[in-house]
């Protein structure tokens, strides 16, 4: 049979949205999300994005989403058991159908529900009253009971496939006419509904019978006529089909889709989509932490239907929680003299710098803003060039008023992302001070899992209010103006507002965090005083040695040469390493590879981790990891650091970031230092391009085993904190506490078995993942774990306790009161809660040991500012425990001695913090 063309949907179809189908459907599909109080969103999400589909594709009038309703239905009475063998609905599915429902009728959606039916009689009842008035009906579900309802006014659409089934469709794709339909459901029967169908008749059968007689009536009015039609079990049919007739009746009855339930009055021509509730849409939106639909309706309106009505009233207002009526520009002397005494007298302000570019290193200001209460803005023009442009006052000048009370640490300010303003005023001479707040900081503090920390994402989220957007006023791509291009008519307002978001942010963000635990002294004790320690060590930069890396990029280029060779060799033909398809052929089809994973699409994975675990065993894998490692090491590092030298400086300048990691760990882009490989003998070949410049060392000083130190702080356990505090080798000492030997006569192995212990504890480890990493038995790893904590049973305690108040909370704690959320934690999904099980072990000692590390940094900065002078050493780079310095010759023995002092210091834990330096002419050398 010939495919047929993809049908046509008429103008303004009348939609019916088989709701229960697709909540399903939603909850089971990725993506899995929560919102930051750990509540299931997922399926609510998918629901609502396959209506927005549906909406914008087919514009419809009226619509209808159908769901069902609580309890049992007439069917249960014709059948005690249908749908009796379906598990109970999950606790995060049920969750999610009331906010689904409010979300639907703040659309503008007729939504239904109707007792004793179900939804499936709902649709099928008003498609066929739609059929009888003329009117084409879109059916939306994934349910193939539903093709008995098509014909010429009836189509179903698969919004998760995007396919369209027509008369001519069923045909195709079921071997049976939409009139057969049931039929053929109640031969075969339905093991989700419970439907019996004939015994020992599948889809084959049912589909040979049905081919061959038509209908069941035909069956029983000849049924001897069906032992000619060769399918097998055709002789024996007619006898199948006298013992069950009462059995295939009812399952008839069951799959029969009911066209004429009471709807109590309601026809297809009273769903008309109503105007949405713009008000209920924003609340509930920000509930679950839908933040582009929030933009969205917050920018325009979510148009949901066709009638004018609709599209005015979505279109006549957009909803805001701020007023620009106040906002200023400020061009004269005497204005900005008035602005800054305003500024001097205000108990705190918010500030804002404009500038020609993103980086740092580059950006010249353009102008600043100012704000002293919600709708109370100015923004200060100083350097805008396009032409017609109107005078502004001199930048000089603006910044020379300003200096004292930037400068002014009794002056208190509060920004959005402080340490580029920072960077910027550093560039003019300005070392601004009196940082109070950071709102990019606080929500991070807040939450550090709960959105994004960027201005516009914390609008949204917490005033409900869409900012102009940058793009709105310079415009995309290559011919985005730059802030001096931008006229002072839209420049002006975006900058202003600016100031006031970040001031409301303020006002709300502060609150929220002085109510939580010690959240505040985390904001205010670690993470504000860490953005002028970063802003000095981004400024002083790293010195790298471009030749170097370049003879790297050379010996690199050759090495993988000899791995692609080597890869050809053994897949005995030539291929592209790095096509994902290409790959999957090879291993899994010509080699026949075990398949250990499946992409979405059910291909075979060749993921980072599958590879890995078949390098263990195969050559080709083995190669093809190191032929990815070392192309990875070449694009990001030795061919791309020499293009990221400043040529101002001649030094690279990194970005270190607070608000990325769940943890409190910092990262950092442009470059990346935090992913220098140390364990490849290449990754270390390019940390010693990171050199010293004459006259010069580099010291690095790093922690030891400190997250293993936090564990035995965090937990109490005795053996542990005896162990530390007597100065043990911490991994012979636990390999000597699990195999029952002395210290002295602990071998290398039980060493190295004991550190994958100790270090695969702290990651929530399993057995299983023990197993695989010592490559021994899961009994044998088992045997291990269940030593380590008849020897350490504080560690026991402890992860279970962490466990349970993650579960409790919805977080769990470091050291130091920060809080890191677990919104997987109560997850339906195994495999989800298991890893956020994990996390809630893990994640108080690496986020302690961040804090840690940042409480080092504020601390050496503060040794450094008093008791060392210009020129003799600076803090050049943080990379996960370790402290990078460039130190002047002649201070080398006295800074190494006191530096490690403050780090060790730095915090007091019940065991020692012990931390190691290492001095050489690059940082391979002193690592």
């Amino acid at each position: 049979m010939a495919a047929q063309e993809t049908p046509q949907v008429p103008e303004n179809p009348f939609i019916l949205v088989d709701g229960s189908s697709y909540l399903f459907r939603a909850f089971y599909a990725p993506p899995h999300l929560t919102n930051s109080a750990g509540e299931p969103t997922g399926a609510i999400y998918g629901v609502v994005n396959m209506l927005r589909s549906l909406i914008k594709k087919y514009q419809p009038s009226h619509m209808a989403v159908v769901f069902d309703a609580k309890g049992k239905t007439f069917r249960n009475d014709m059948f005690e058991d249908y749908k009796a063998n379906r598990p109970p609905m999950p606790d995060d599915l049920r969750s999610q159908i009331a906010p689904l429902h409010a979300i639907v009728k703040a659309l503008g959606l007729p939504l239904l529900c109707i007792d004793n039916v179900e939804a499936d009689d709902v649709i099928g009842t008003l498609a066929r009253e739609a059929g009888e008035q003329g009117r084409f009906t879109l059916i939306s579900t994934g349910d193939k009971d539903m093709a008995q309802l098509v014909n010429e006014h009836v189509m179903l659409i698969n919004t998760m496939t995007d396919t369209l089934l027509d008369e001519q469709g069923v045909v195709e794709k079921f071997g049976v006419t939409p009139a057969q339909i049931i039929d053929f459901l109640a031969l075969m029967g339905d093991s989700s509904d419970n439907i019996p169908g004939l015994p020992k008749v599948g889809e084959k059968t049912a589909l040979a019978m049905l081919q061959g007689m038509q209908s069941i009536d035909a069956m029983y009015d000849d049924p001897e006529k069906i032992t000619g039609l060769g399918f097998r079990g055709a002789k024996t049919m007619p006898q199948k089909l006298a013992e069950n007739k009462e059995l295939l009746m009812l399952s008839r009855e069951l799959a029969t889709i009911k066209l004429d339930v009471d709807l109590d009055g309601i026809k297809p021509a009273d769903l008309e989509i109503q105007p949405a509730d713009k008000e209920k849409l924003i609340e509930l939106y920000k509930e679950c932490e839908f933040r582009r639909w929030l933009d969205e309706v917050l920018q325009e309106g979510p148009v949901t239907a066709r009638s004018e009505k609709a599209a005015d009233a979505t279109q006549s207002e957009s909803l805001t929680a701020i007023s620009a009526d106040d906002y200023e520009v400020i061009y004269t002397e005497q204005a900005f003299s008035q602005w800054l005494e305003k500024l001097k007298q205000a108990e705190v302000f918010a500030f804002d710098t404009e500038t020609t570019s993103l980086n740092y290193m580059e950006a010249e200001l353009v102008g600043v803003s100012f704000a002293l209460a919600p709708g109370q803005a100015a923004y200060v023009p100083v350097a805008h060039d396009y032409p017609g442009a109107p005078d502004q006052l001199p930048r000089d000048w603006v910044l020379n008023q300003l200096k004292p009370l930037l400068e002014d640490a009794r002056a208190t300010k509060v920004g959005q992302n402080l340490k580029y303003d920072s960077h910027i005023l550093r560039r003019y001479g300005i070392r601004l001070a009196g940082i109070k707040n950071d709102t990019m900081l606080a929500s991070y503090v807040f939450n550090s899992v709960a959105s994004r920390h960027d201005m516009d994402s914390l609008s949204l989220q917490y005033l409900g209010h869409r900012p102009i957007a940058f793009t709105d006023i310079a415009g995309k791509g290559a011919k985005q103006l730059t802030f001096n291009q931008i006229g002072l008519d839209q420049a002006a307002p975006y900058a202003a507002e600016d100031a006031d978001v970040t001031f409301q942010l303020h006002e709300k963000l502060w609150h929220e965090v002085s109510q939580e635990g010690s959240l505040i002294s985390v904001l205010t004790e670690i993470e504000l005083p860490l953005v002028p320690v970063l802003v000095d060590m981004e400024q002083r930069g790293v010195q790298i040695d471009a030749q170097l890396l370049a003879k790297q990029s050379n010996e690199i280029a050759l090495e993988l040469a000899k791995l692609e060779e080597q890869a050809y060799t053994i897949a005995g033909e030539e291929f592209n390493l790095g096509s994902p398809k290409q790959l999957q052929a090879i291993l899994f089809e010509k080699l026949e590879l075990p398949v250990r994973k499946k992409t979405p699409k059910g291909a075979p994975s060749t993921a980072e981790e599958v590879l890995q675990e078949l390098a263990l065993d195969y050559p080709l894998p083995d190669v093809i990891m190191r032929h990815r490692g070392l192309s990875k090491l070449k694009s990001t590092y030795t061919d791309k650091l020499p293009k990221m030298v400043n040529p101002r400086t001649g030094r690279i300048h990194t970005s270190y970031h607070q608000a990325v990691t769940a943890t409190g760990r910092l990262s950092s882009s442009d470059p990346n230092l935090q992913n220098i490989p140390i364990r490849t003998e290449a990754g270390r070949r390019v940390r010693q391009a990171f050199t010293a410049p004459a006259g010069y060392q580099i010291m690095a000083i790093d922690y030891s085993q400190i997250e293993l130190r936090i564990m035995a702080h965090l937990s109490q356990d005795k053996n542990l904190l005896e162990a530390f505090s007597k100065g043990r080798d911490i991994h012979k000492a636990t390999a000597a506490e699990v195999f029952g030997v002395k210290l002295d006569d602990v071998t290398a192995e039980q060493r190295r078995r004991a550190k994958a212990v100790n270090f695969g504890l702290i990651y929530g480890m399993s057995a299983f993942g023990l197993a695989r990493q010592l490559d021994i038995s899961r009994n044998e790893a088992q045997d291990y774990m269940d030593k380590y904590f008849e020897r350490f049973p504080g560690v026991h305690d402890y992860m279970e306790s962490k466990r349970q108040q993650a579960k409790r909370d919805g977080f769990v704690e470091t050291l130091f009161g920060r809080r890191l959320h677990l919104p997987e934690i109560r997850a339906q999904n195994a495999a989800r809660r298991k890893a956020a099980e994990r996390a809630a072990i893990n994640a108080p000692m690496q986020g302690t040991a961040a804090d840690i590390i940042k409480y080092a940094m504020i601390k050496v900065a503060e040794f450094m500012r008093k008791e060392v002078t210009d020129a003799q050493a600076w803090m050049i780079m943080q990379v996960h425990d370790e402290l990078v310095f460039e130190v002047r010759d002649d201070q080398v023995e006295r800074l190494q001695k006191a530096l490690v002092e403050v780090m060790e210091s730095a915090v007091e834990l019940d065991v020692p913090l012990i931390a190691e330096a290492g001095v050489g002419a690059n940082w391979d050398e002193a690592h």
